[in-house]
């Protein structure tokens, strides 16, 4: 007698996978929370981003490995952080004068950062790519940096 071997598949008539996701969490109002690990789930290419603020400066870490520094693009624009980057690559395998294999890749992303209004100083911004983190550390301007509260005596 002979054995029957089955395999379980899911299968899915959804052209766009993403897009009923999209709408539920337009729902939910999570459509604008891009970082929210369900927009990480749905196979997008935006990297993720922590933002931190303390009283000297704002640091953006942004997680990209695989990157070179030169596929970065960092410009900083009227209070607007924007970081991007696009890499492509190609491999061809010949066999002789014939084509054998041949494949590609496109990698882009884009990411905007609003950061309140003459708060940095925008002439000492510093960016450092190692082990994947692209890292930008943007100071505060004297001006912007809290200050400790001032006890005022009451006369």
């Amino acid at each position: 007698m002979e054995e029957l071997a089955m395999t379980l598949a899911k299968r899915t008539n959804n052209w766009f996978p993403s897009f009923p996701s999209l709408i539920d969490r337009f729902f939910e109002g999570d459509l604008m929370d891009m970082n929210t690990p369900a927009f990480a789930a749905e196979n997008s290419t935006l990297p993720a981003v922590n933002v931190k603020e303390n009283e000297n400066e704002y640091q953006v870490e942004v997680a990209a490995p695989g990157l070179k520094k030169s596929d970065f693009n960092l410009n900083y624009d009227n209070g607007r952080l924007i970081i991007s980057s696009e890499k492509k690559s190609e491999h061809e395998e010949k066999d002789g004068d014939r084509i054998t294999r041949r494949e590609f890749s496109y990698q882009s992303f884009s990411r905007s950062f609003a950061i309140p209004e003459n708060t940095v100083n925008a002439d000492k911004i510093a960016a450092r790519y190692e082990n994947g983190i692209l890292k930008v550390v943007l100071p505060k301007r004297e001006e912007a940096r809290l200050k400790p509260a001032k006890q005022i005596k009451i006369s």
